[in-house]
């Protein structure tokens, strides 16, 4: 059995190794293959374990032995399933393994929001706390979540997870979602009365023809005005450049986004630079523990597979 992995930098390191892998069989690691390299390095592969890479007739033309397609991810638009059903690939993902982690970094950002805190410690850094009229200077906003009303487009598991963070906040919880979800505190709405009654509108669907750009000019339009968007899902679902009017116009208060349109970040990025525009690096699903527990379940997935009971199957 040949295991190959095509952008392998992506989840491991020497903290969390691909080694259990070797359970199954010979395993070839490639750092961050290039789409036009992906062919050949696959050819006589028996599966592909992928993150990011695209599997489509391109770059599985030579894989006339794969039976199988592993993602380090639970998002699998990066897959070809049509192609993959045609030619008896079966693919699984990872399931809800970084559900914990992305309601955390949500929260994460929008803290950074409201309390300012990296500001802060700067101002403190640069020695201006010493010199200082007052012991509580009050040079940047500060504000509580509690009374605000946060809206979750989105109710799996990580939407889910972030409702029951903003109640122990105080907040109110109002979601929109394409079937009816029964959970306590959360109030499920239409699609544009979520956006005219949030403070915080925050992102957690899946990227499909549905949620293309369906954050874009006349949505933020509807948006309360100073409210703040996060995005910790996927970036096709902003056009960025109207996110950027949104906040530029002063319309919108803020974006918190971990995610964007082209991954990693191009050099003319729109949102580069924009006032009340937090940006982290795609990292929300990274933690230690959560990339473990990846690993696990990416194993789990193939011993069924092996074993005639496949799980967590997208073709």
């Amino acid at each position: 059995m040949k295991i190959v992995l095509t952008d392998a930098q992506t989840v491991v390191d020497e903290a969390v190794t691909a080694e259990p892998l070797g359970e199954f069989g010979e395993v070839v690691q490639h750092g961050l293959l290039k789409y036009d390299e992906v062919a050949e390095a696959i050819a006589d592969a028996d599966m592909v374990i992928v993150n990011k890479t695209v599997m489509d007739a391109g770059s599985l033309r030579l894989a006339k032995k794969l039976k199988y397609i592993g993602l380090f991810a639970t998002g699998y638009n990066n897959i070809d399933i049509d192609y993959c059903r045609a030619h008896g690939i079966t693919v699984c993902n990872a399931g809800s393994y970084s559900t914990d982690a992305v309601a955390q970094q949500t929260f994460a950002l929008i803290l950074e929001h409201f309390n300012n805190t990296a500001r802060y410690n700067d101002y403190v850094q640069d020695g201006k706390w010493k010199r200082s009229p007052t012991f509580s200077p009050f040079v940047f906003p500060l504000n509580e979540l509690s009374g605000k009303t946060i809206g979750i487009v989105g109710l799996g598991a990580i939407g889910q997870r972030v409702a029951g963070i903003a109640q122990a906040f105080g907040m109110k919880v109002v979601a929109f979602n394409r079937s009816k979800r029964d959970i306590a505190g959360v109030r499920q709405v239409g699609f544009d009365e979520l956006l005219q009654t949030s403070d915080i509108v925050t992102v957690h669907c899946p990227l499909n023809a549905d949620s293309e750009h369906m954050f874009n000019k006349e949505t933020f339009g509807k948006m309360k005005k100073g409210a703040v968007f996060v995005n910790t899902a996927r970036g096709g679902v902003v056009v960025e450049d109207d996110l950027k009017e949104a906040l530029e116009s002063g319309h919108l208060g803020g974006a918190c986004i971990d995610v964007l349109t082209v991954e990693p970040m191009v050099e003319d990025c729109v949102l580069m630079g924009v006032k009340n525009c937090i940006i982290t690096p795609h990292i929300a699903w990274a933690p230690l523990e959560t990339r473990q527990r990846l690993m696990g379940i990416v194993c789990d997935n193939i011993r069924g597979f092996l074993n005639g009971t496949p799980q967590n199957v997208v073709s």
